[in-house]
Formats: structure tokens, sequence, C-alpha cells
């Protein structure tokens, strides 16, 4: 990265440095093809910090100083930012932050790339591939800077475009935006009118917000700008007065003004009624038309809404770049002969009075002669227009950064903060808790939701699974859209507190008819989301029935197009007659985990399944059949959580999604592990050439494996030696796995353990065996040797022996163990697991012998 000059030579302002000590904190932002800066003012009015604006006009950028947009002048960048010099110029700016005011990460990037090659306006457009690819440098600025938030704006027709992305390939603007970016970042995509989110006029868009996945329980929904009834033209402008006379400008505002046209055009419009178009006129001779060679040639109607009056009492139409002439689309006055003036144009953008588009005070503009004033507009006016007709919406902008200085800042409760909280108010007692939930005005449903979570737990002394909203939205965001359904069934089969409940009402709130059936067995977690569930906005068109049951054994008259939620994680062991009921009708009897009866179960009743549950799934020989099971049918997606899916609990997890009725097909991987998205063919991370799943699989993996003679092993390892069996010295010695080496053992004093007697243990069986080797288990550091004599292992190393008594393991083969291209290639071939790394009957199938060149 660029160095910034010496900080020691930039002045510091004291009132950033002030706002950094409040418990607001410093909040910063960067905008990429900004424009005038009419959208990110928003950002400026609600106190964000601009640390750089880029943007390739230098009179647009002129704009944004005039509004004081940035700290310093070295952040307005007027460039291309395709360009490494532009990319370089932002850099240093971010580097400049971080050694003034000690920014360590930008809060929010902002890019709103053209968008003439999509636009449904631009009539001309031809090959702009290359201009629909600016947002790739979107794209590649986020990846580098990895602010907390990003947000994309754009036309309707923004995600269907075609780009050319990083890699050089073809694709649909989306795709390149989820496959670089949706491994750190939860993203939500949506198409919304403006004009039902504040803004005062039509304008239908594409937003798209991305949160970083670090920033637990936030999720893009939070962000987005909330529904509001929408407002009239009368209302909007009403208020101003009238302008009758060509050319008038009123006296008290320089931009309320009637732009001139060319007179033999004011008849075309004169007599037309609200919604009425000159092309409407009776009298040919209004229609409109040019001369030439004394013949009437009648204009082209490409768009409906050209020369076209306004209706008083609807909203505002959609602000295009050519709002100075009535042959664009929407732009003459409900009353006047006369397009709007700007300052119409700029309250129907939201843009606040005090934006300037000028150097020149506002007040010294209006006490400029009348000569004066149509010197300033001939001059400026194009470029404010065309600058509104390409903006965000400055409400738009302003209430996202708003809800991100919000969420930013609002308390966040630890757990020990929530166990205090429930013991002093007694919480596991579920009355006292319903009464909290219903008296509690300030705290949110996520909050609220995790306190129920963790009271239930202490109740009943049992682990607590709270899945967080922004682990409910990485799932729900890939279930099928909602244009897929004129009504859904949905079931959440171990509901407890209804976590998943407001991401989906979100998700499925355009269906007309939502049925979501919410199972659980115990009747306190039902009562609890019935008073939960009052904290959210439920829309007419959703209906939650209760249903208090154990889901393996009820019986389900309803068929579900969704089935989706987190299920219990558990071994029965005790219960035997309970444990012969769930299995009665289950195919993999191999286990007692009832995950993965939820799972069949779960199959049994839906098209798309989407459970969340432990990782252990991929890989654990118990859990083959289940696997097999699922293989039928379309892995659409698996998520791997890691050990990031639950705060404070040492479990790895996944989340898959299975369409049932498709055959399959590519399945994506999104990982948490490796921040990273990859799609292949579902054959391939399922082939069962290998004992499991190999969700990481890659070329790097497969040359490895070809390599390798694999599946010539079978594993062993100590179940009964512990400390209590072992002694500093004595006749054999008892191996661990600190002490196995590179084809050698390592002595490790004060760590060395022996044993006098094995004869009552099993792994005697190995004593002075041949063909016995070793390897260390839970490590993602192999290496192997040996077993010497009069040596025995506890349960922390692996000892390994041959299927097949003649095969012959050299030392060599020992030797590339512990080398670092298999050390990568054994990671994959454990998918990355940091808990279930033992070695099995299954994973030591990964152990071969080198083939013969």
């Amino acid at each position: 990265m660029p160095k910034v000059k010496p900080y020691k030579q930039i002045e510091i302002v004291p009132q950033i440095v002030a706002e950094k000590s409040t418990p607001y904190g410093l909040r910063t932002y960067i905008s990429l093809f900004s424009g005038a800066g009419v959208g990110c003012y928003g950002f400026k009015e609600e106190n964000f910090y601009c640390v750089a604006t880029v943007e390739l006009l230098e009179r647009r950028l002129k704009i944004q100083s005039y509004n004081q947009k940035c700290t310093y002048e070295s952040g307005y960048i007027s460039g291309d930012l395709t360009t490494k010099e532009v990319k370089d110029k932002v850099f240093i700016e971010l580097d400049l932050w971080g050694k003034c005011y000690n920014v360590r990460e930008l809060d929010v990037l902002i890019a709103t790339p053209p968008c003439q090659g999509m636009s449904v306006a631009n009539h001309k457009k031809k090959d702009e591939l290359k201009r629909n690819s600016l947002v790739v440098e979107s794209i590649k600025v986020t990846k580098k800077i990895k602010p907390k938030f990003f947000i994309f704006e754009n036309v309707r027709a923004f995600l269907t475009s075609i780009c050319t992305d990083i890699d050089g390939k073809d694709k649909l603007i989306k795709q390149a935006i989820d496959y670089n970016l949706s491994g750190e970042y939860n993203i939500h995509f949506q198409v919304l009118n403006f004009k039902d989110y504040g803004n005062p006029s039509s304008r239908t868009r594409t937003l798209v917000i991305g949160v970083r996945k670090d920033l637990k329980g936030i999720t893009p929904l939070d962000l987005f700008p909330d529904q509001q009834p929408e407002r009239t033209l009368r209302q909007i402008i009403g208020h101003l007065p009238s302008l009758k006379k060509m050319g008038e400008i009123c006296k008290d505002d320089i931009y309320h003004n009637f732009r001139r046209y060319s007179p033999h055009m004011a008849s075309w419009i004169a007599n037309i009624k609200e919604g009425q178009s000159a092309f409407d006129n009776e009298d040919l001779t209004k229609i409109p038309h040019s001369v030439k060679d004394g013949i009437i040639v009648y204009n082209a109607k490409k768009n409906g809404d050209k020369y076209t009056r306004q209706y008083w009492d609807k909203v505002a139409p959609c602000i295009h770049t050519r709002n100075d002439i009535m042959a664009s689309q929407n732009t003459v006055h409900p009353i006047d002969n006369r397009v709007f003036s700007i300052r119409e144009v700029m309250l129907m953008m939201s843009v606040p009075d005090n934006f300037k588009w000028s150097d020149i005070p506002f007040e010294k503009l209006n006490k400029m002669t009348a000569k004066e004033k149509q010197a300033f507009l001939k001059k400026e006016e194009i470029n404010i227009r065309q600058n509104l007709g390409e903006a965000v919406p400055t409400i738009i902008f302003r209430q996202i950064a708003h809800e991100i200085r919000k969420v930013l800042t609002q308390k966040e409760y630890t757990e020990q903060e929530i166990t205090t909280l429930i013991q002093k108010k007694n919480l596991v007692e579920n009355g006292n808790l319903l009464k909290f939930i219903s008296e509690n005005k300030t705290m949110n449903f996520a909050m609220l939701s995790k306190i129920a979570e963790l009271a239930n737990a202490q109740r009943y002394n049992n682990a607590a699974y709270y899945t967080r909203q922004d682990i409910c939205f990485s799932i729900v965001k890939n279930l099928p859209e909602s244009k897929a359904y004129t009504s859904l069934n949905i079931l959440e089969p171990s509901t407890g507190v209804g976590n998943f409940l407001p991401v989906l009402i979100n998700k499925y709130k355009s269906v007309p008819k939502v049925n979501i059936d919410v199972v659980d067995i115990d009747k306190s977690s039902i009562e609890l989301l019935q008073e939960l569930i009052k904290k959210i906005d439920v829309p007419d068109n959703v209906t939650i029935n209760y249903i208090n049951a154990d889901f393996l054994l009820h019986s389900f008259e309803n068929h579900y197009d969704i089935v989706v939620g987190n299920p219990p994680y558990m071994k029965i062991t005790k219960e035997k007659e309970l444990l012969a009921k769930y299995k009665a009708a289950i195919f993999n009897r191999d286990t007692n985990n009832i995950f993965a009866f939820f799972i069949e179960k779960a199959i049994s009743l839906g098209d798309v399944v989407s459970l969340i549950v432990p990782k252990s799934l991929i890989n654990a020989p118990e859990f083959n059949k289940t696997r097999a099971l699922m293989t039928k049918h379309h892995i659409a997606r698996i998520i791997d959580f890691g050990e990031k899916g639950f705060k404070g609990v040492k479990i790895e997890t996944i989340c898959f999604i299975l369409n049932i009725k498709a055959k399959p097909n590519t399945t994506v991987i999104e990982s948490y592990i490796t921040d990273t998205v990859q799609q292949h063919e579902q054959a391939y991370i399922t082939d069962n050439s290998f004992p499991y799943w190999l969700i990481y699989r890659n070329e790097s993996f497969d040359t490895v494996a070809n390599k390798l003679q694999l599946n010539l092993f079978k594993a062993y390892r100590d179940r009964s030696i512990t400390k209590a069996h072992t002694k500093d010295k004595g006749k054999i010695r008892v191996l661990k796995s600190r002490n196995i080496g590179d084809n050698k053992i390592i002595d490790i004093p004060d760590y060395d353990c022996f044993i006098d007697d094995i004869s009552t243990l099993d792994v005697a069986k190995f004593l002075n065996q041949k063909n016995c080797y070793l390897l260390p288990n839970l490590t993602y550091n192999p290496r192997a040797c040996v077993l010497p004599q009069n040596c025995i292992t506890d349960g922390s190393v692996a000892i390994i022996t041959p299927i097949d008594e003649s095969t012959e393991i050299t030392k060599n083969d020992l030797a590339f163990y512990a080398t670092d291209e298999f050390a990568q290639f054994y990671a994959i071939a454990r998918n990355m697991g940091s808990r279930s790394l033992n070695i099995d009957n299954n994973s030591v199938f990964f152990f071969g012998k080198l083939k013969d060149k």
C-alpha cells in the first residue's frame, strides 16, 4: 500500500479528535462514483466523516467540496477508479486517517457505479459491458479495504446485467458480488421503490447492503430504510409559487425557475390535463413535431410519458437526467406550462435546502440581477439537473447512515450480564420471564429472545444454542425467492423462541399467503414465543400456528414448501423406549443423535430443507447413511460456520439447503473459516470414491490424491489409559502425541511416561507387532513413524495397520505425511475442522502410499 506523508504535516482537527472520544465514536465512509455527493450528503447529516470520495468528472467533485464533504482536500479524488493510481489515492487517505485519528477500519463503503448500460431510460445503449463492469472496481476496493458495511445502489436491472468479473469471466453482477464478497459479508439484495421508504418521488432502484460477518447479531435487514406512506406531488412542491412566465426566476430562490424552451412548443402542452401527453392532442398542429423542407415530421414516442403533465395528487414521478426538457419522461408541471424547476426536483429527490450547488452563498445568488441570475443558470443548470437525475435521494442514505450508527452504538449485553439479569429478576421462572418480555419497551426482539433462550437453558440445565439473527439471515437469504410462490407453507421443527421468524417474515412478506407452523416440545418456549412475536411487525399475509409437540412423533397433516430450523443435538442413551419410537421409521439406525432423525423427517415433509447441524454430519461414520440419503437430492448450499455459529459453545456446525424435488446439481460452499464462497458439482464434493463429503476439495487436493494409493489402513486408538495408569519409569513406554516425530520417536523430559502391566488393556495386542505405524491424533501437523519395540500408545496417538498385510510401507511414505503438501491435503481431507479431528476408520483413508513413478 502506498505510504502517506508524515502525519505531523497534516493539520489535526480538534472536533474529530473530540468526537472520537465520545460514546458514539468517530464514524467514517468512502464514496465511489460519487457524482455531486447528493446521496452521501445523508451520511454527512448523520455526522459521518468522509475519508475519500472518487468521481471522474471534476465539475461534480467541486460541488462536493462546496458542501465541505471531506475534511482534507486530498480526500477529493478526481479520476478513473479502474487505474491503480486512483485506487492508491484512496488507500493513502485511509492510511492518513489511521495515523491521525487511529481509524483502523472503515465503517462504510458506498458505491454507485454508472448505470447507463442497464437503465431502461437509455435507448442508445450498445455494448455497455465495459461500463457495467465498473461495479467490479467497487468489489475490488471493498475486498481490499474490508469495511464493516458496504452499500451498492443502482437501477432495477443492476443485478441481472452482465459484467466482466475479476476472474475475467462474464457473469451476472449479482453473481459477481456474491462470489467475491459473500464469504466475508452477509449481503441482502433488494429492488425497491424509494417512494415507499421516505423519498418524495417514485424511484425503483436496486439496493445492496453487506454486513461483515464478524459483526455478530447485525444483519443487512437492520440497515434498510423503514417503509413509510407515500406523499403526493402537491404535498411536496405545492407550497412553491407558481411560475407562469418563461424565464421567470423566483426572487427568493434562484433555483425555483421557469426553464426556457422553444416558444412554438408552448401550444403543445397548453391545454393538456393532468395525466395527458402532448401526443393526446386532437389538433394535429399541437402534437410534438418538427418541420423539414416544409413537411411536418411527428416526433417519435419512444416513451409513453414524454410531454406528459403530472398529477398533483399522485406521487411525484421518477427524476431522470434529462429533467430539463419536456421531451424527457414525466417532466411537465401539473398546472404551469413548464418543466419542474431545480428546486422542485431537489424537493422530489429529498435534497436538503442547505445543500450547495455553488461556492457563491445562496443569499448572494438571490441578490444578483436578473441578468446575472440568467447567466449563472445558463452555466450551471444542466450540470445541476443531471446530477439530480443520477443521484441517490439524500433521505435514503441518511436513513441507512442513521441505522448504521444505531447498531454500532447500541448496548450489547454480554452473556454474563444477561445471566446476572436472569438471576436478579428470577427469569428462570416462566411467569417472571413472560412478564419481563411483555413489559419491556427498550429491548428488541433479538435481545429479548436471547434472554429467553438463556433463561430456558438455566431452567433445564442444558447447553444454550442461541441462534443469532445474523446466522438466521445467512441461511434464510439462500432459501427460494418469494416470487416463486403465490402461497407458502413453512415449518420450523424445533422453534425454541422463534429466532428464524423475523428474517422469514421479512423475506416472504410479499407472498400473498404465508402459513408458518412452529413446533416445540417445550410448552414454556411456545408461550414465550407467543409473547415475543408481539415485538415484531407481522403482516396480514402471515399466519403463525403454534404446535406444542415432539416433532419426531407428531403426525403432520401438511406438506411444506420449506422446513428450516436448528434442531437439538444430543444422543439418547438412557431412554431406550423413546429411542425405539424415534427409530421406528428411520433409515439410519446407526446413530442415537436425534439431529439425524430430524433430517430424515424433515426430508419426508418438505420440498426444501435447511437445518443447522453439527459438522460431524459431513464425515462421522455414524452418519454415513444420513449422507447417502441426502446425496440423492440436490444439495444447493452448505454453510460451514466452524465454531463461529454459537458464541461461547465449543461446537462446530454447518447448515445445508436441500432441494428435495431437484436432482443433484451444483453445490455452493460458503465458509466462515476461509471467508470464501466456492461452487462445485455436487458429485465432486460427495464423490463416493472417498469415505465422506469433502466440501473444500480442489485441484491441489486432487493432485495429492492422485499421487497416493489410498484406503490402505485401518485405525485403532486406546480408550482406557489415563494418567492414573502411567508413571515416570516402567517396563513399557506409553507414547503420546508429542512423542511422534517424522520417522522418529521424540524423547521429552517430564512428559514421557511408562507402564508395567498391560495384560488387561486392549492396546496390548499391538505390543511388538510388525507393520504398526503411529499418527498423532487431533492435529493438522501430521507425521508418522513405526511403533517401536516395548511401546504402546495412549488415546492421543492412533495406531494404523495395513488392511492387506502384504502392503509394504516405506520411510519415504511416512516422511511424505510430514510435508507441507500433505498437510494442506490433509486439512481439506478433514474439511478444515477444529473439533472433529479424531483419526478413525473414515479419516485414516487419506493416509496412503506413494505410487510408483
